[in-house]
């Protein structure tokens, strides 16, 4: 699923991303807009909550605030998990699954508001396939109609 626009806004094809504060900002090259937004419940993924896309390695260049940049590794030490040091707003992850691509936080893009995305899948993190050998699967997430 390729998204060119949220909520009336146009995702660029090289589209800013920044943290709460301003302090760390990314460009990322998006020609095809946000592709396959998802979620993850890992144990990390829970806590923050984010709703993530993925781009290559060469298209996310950090324009603003590197050396406020902080770096979180746990487990296998694979994933590269990057938040704002000043802030401390998660704006990307090198994935562990594909560490060949960044992971980025798509509430961090300018002017996106990921609540207006609508129902977006939810991977299976728990049963990461690098840990059980399986692979990973995506579920709708679940909406409290309560």
């Amino acid at each position: 699923m390729a998204i060119k626009s949220v909520g009336g806004v146009a995702v660029q094809p090289r589209h800013r991303l920044s943290c709460h504060c301003g302090a760390v900002v990314l460009e990322l090259t998006l020609p095809d807009g946000i592709v396959d937004p998802r979620r993850c419940d890992c144990s990390i993924c829970r806590r923050k909550g984010a709703v993530v896309a993925s781009v290559p390695l060469d298209g996310l260049r950090v324009l603003q605030g590197q050396e406020h940049l902080r770096l979180y590794q746990f487990n296998t030490h694979t994933a590269r998990h990057h938040f704002c040091g000043v802030c401390g707003i998660y704006t990307h992850h090198q994935r562990r699954s594909s560490p060949h691509k960044y992971g980025y936080n798509v509430g961090c893009l300018d002017g996106i508001n990921p609540y207006l995305l609508g129902d977006v899948p939810v991977n299976d993190g728990v049963n990461h396939p690098a840990d059980r050998g399986g692979a990973a699967t995506a579920a709708p997430a679940r909406q409290d109609t309560g």
